[in-house]
């Protein structure tokens, strides 16, 4: 009893003075990340970017924490006149401020369409895409188009205008760095699991619990809380809605269709049809953090999908009130804040084991459900087939038919004509199939791009177009389709078995909306996208051996091809090609690896 003496007086110590030892630990790690940040940015500001935006962006959220704690209340005192001038004269402020944003759209897109005018079919799609979910609008009457549908389209352009710009992607460029070092990591420590499931197919199920642990240890030290709340603050304040709906679709940007419900299951029971349709919707519309690990591991752009993440959480909550508008009173209307509730787990290393664990029924599910639609879809072309061959129809499948009827949609989402119908049967795979199944096709598509195959195998073409696969991307990136009807409607009625009869009733509506959603924001990305420049080809044929296949290679080699001329068996060259001394030696490599009418002679 003695010898425990000293313990115990250290731990009455400790909770004696709790608050003075907890900010003492604060100061001495804020002073250590001070100098930390300090010393990353002498040694090179530019490797420090992401570092100091990062910074600046918690910095600014704890400053106004501590502002509308301490002088929050004296400040509304003091702004209350002013507030009163204000809201008089807000109607014409209001009027102004849409002028203004619709003349500077038309100079945007005059000047940056100028040299890209394909790009305005994706702007066209988008306007269609809306008027089509406003006609299908439950209460046409009660959209309130200023109050909601605005905000959502300077959000949307920040979010895909930081993935477009060479200067705000570098900020981005250590994160996905990390992320692929991680990555790796989940990939070598979990081998075993790669083998035990690499009957699945390229999928690195491993990576789902990696992931999985880490958003659970995130869970536990409260930084995933204060980032969705963090989100959902800044929705909230400038798209007017409710605070329960806004969390639930700020979590979705992290978590999936259904543990995103669960930041707010003390509140569904009495929130309305309105807001259990933009829960819904906001579920449809994005994809789990887990699973976009998987994603990555196909080959798919990183940026691509963490850009389409974020932006269809102000996409989802605009669309959805323009299907649904309010009609009810909330009673969350007005409401300060919602209160996230942390953990049960007791230290870091319980989170991690429980994050990890809950990832194995994630990784079953997938499983399974790969081999079942991918099953299900040989089954249907077998049989398509079958019938085709009846009436003398060859080679007739559920791709080939979405390719048909889907084929208008992805055209206006910004696709080539040429690339609209692998679009086209993408889309289809995913909206009645499964996303995954239809990545790993977009996957493939991308790998024989980047191989530099022949764009075209006869009549079947082997690639889309580096902007078809952005738009795709993200066309693709949500839980939008028939099998999520399920896991959507039996996860909420879980929650609040009471209202199954509300949740049926808006789910189909919540569907479409989330189909919508996905490819207005391609669309955007199809305004928005800017070619990648190939950059001097004589240069680089004369730097590479010609021994293997790129994409820079096809592309360089096709420039050649259209700059030769054969004339009474004289080869001669245009442009530039003209002036090159080594020409008709490059043609003669080219030839051996593709096809063109130049390399008969």
């Amino acid at each position: 009893r003695k010898a425990l003496q000293p313990a115990s007086k250290a731990k009455h110590f400790c909770k004696a003075h709790a608050k003075v030892l907890r900010r003492v630990v604060l100061g001495l790690l804020g002073v250590a990340y001070l100098c930390y940040f300090i010393a990353a940015c002498y040694l090179n500001f530019q490797r420090a970017l992401a570092l100091v935006v990062m910074t600046a962006v918690v910095a600014f959220f704890i400053c106004w924490d501590i502002f509308k704690k301490y002088c929050g209340a004296k400040v509304l005192l003091l702004l209350h006149p002013i507030g009163k001038c204000f809201r008089k004269s807000w109607q014409w402020l209001k009027w102004l401020l849409w002028v203004a944003l619709l003349a500077g759209l038309i100079v945007w897109l005059a000047l940056d369409t100028g040299r890209n005018p394909e790009q305005l079919i994706s702007l066209g799609g988008f306007f269609f895409l809306v008027l089509f979910l406003f006609a299908c609008s439950k209460h046409h009457g009660a959209v309130c188009v200023s109050g909601v549908t605005w905000p959502s389209v300077p959000l949307q352009e920040v979010a895909t205008q930081h993935w477009r710009t060479s200067t705000l992607f570098a900020l981005a460029s250590p994160s996905l760095e990390e992320a692929e070092v991680q990555q790796s990591w989940a990939e070598l420590g979990t081998a075993w699991g790669a083998e035990l499931v690499g009957w699945v197919g390229p999928i690195t199920l491993p990576i789902i619990v990696f992931f999985s642990c880490v958003m659970s240890i995130l869970y536990y030290l409260g930084v995933m809380q204060w980032l969705i709340l963090k989100i959902s603050w800044l929705l909230q304040v400038s798209m007017g809605t409710t605070p329960t709906e806004t969390l639930s679709v700020a979590g979705n940007i992290f978590v999936g269709q259904t543990e995103a419900p669960l930041l707010i299951r003390p509140y569904l029971i009495d929130m309305t049809l309105s807001e259990i349709h933009a829960v819904m919707t906001g579920g449809f519309s994005t994809i789990a953090g887990s699973v976009m690990g998987a994603y990555i591991s196909f080959g798919i752009d990183a940026a691509s999908l963490i850009a389409a993440s974020v932006m269809a959480a102000p996409c989802a909550l605009a669309m959805a009130k323009l299907v649904y508008p309010e009609v009810e009173e909330s009673k969350f209307k007005g409401k300060a804040s919602i209160r996230l509730s942390s953990g049960e787990e007791r230290n870091i290393l319980e989170a991690a084991s429980n994050g990890a664990a809950a990832s194995v029924g994630l990784v079953a599910n997938i499983a399974a459900n790969l081999i079942a639609f991918l099953a299900v879809l040989e089954f249907i072309n077998a049989a398509l087939r079958w019938f085709g061959e009846m009436v003398d129809i060859e080679g007739l499948t559920f791709q080939v038919i979405c390719s048909y009827v889907l084929m208008p949609v992805a055209f206006l989402m910004g696709a080539d004509w040429a690339d609209s119908p692998l679009v086209a049967e993408l889309l289809g795979i995913k909206i009645f199939l499964n996303e995954f199944v239809a990545y790993q096709q977009l996957a493939t598509y991308k790998k024989n791009r980047l191989m530099g195959l022949e764009e075209w195998d006869g009549n079947r073409k082997q690639w889309i177009s580096e902007r078809a696969e952005s738009i795709t991307t993200f066309a693709l990136c949500g839980f939008a389709n028939l099998s999520s009807i399920g896991i959507t409607l039996g996860g909420l009625a879980s929650m609040v078995p009471q209202r199954k009869g509300d949740l049926a009733s808006v789910v189909l509506r919540a569907l479409l909306t989330g189909i919508c959603v996905s490819m207005l924001n391609a669309c955007l990305a199809g305004l928005l996208h800017v070619p990648t420049e190939v950059g001097d080809c004589a240069m680089f044929f004369s730097t590479t051996n010609f021994s293997s296949t790129s994409y820079t290679m096809y592309t360089c080699c096709k420039q050649l091809f259209a700059s030769s001329v054969l004339q009474n068996g004289t080869l001669s060259f245009t442009g530039p090609w003209a002036e090159q001394a080594e020409s008709v030696l490059w043609l003669t490599e080219c030839c051996g690896h593709y096809n063109h009418t130049s390399c008969a002679g």
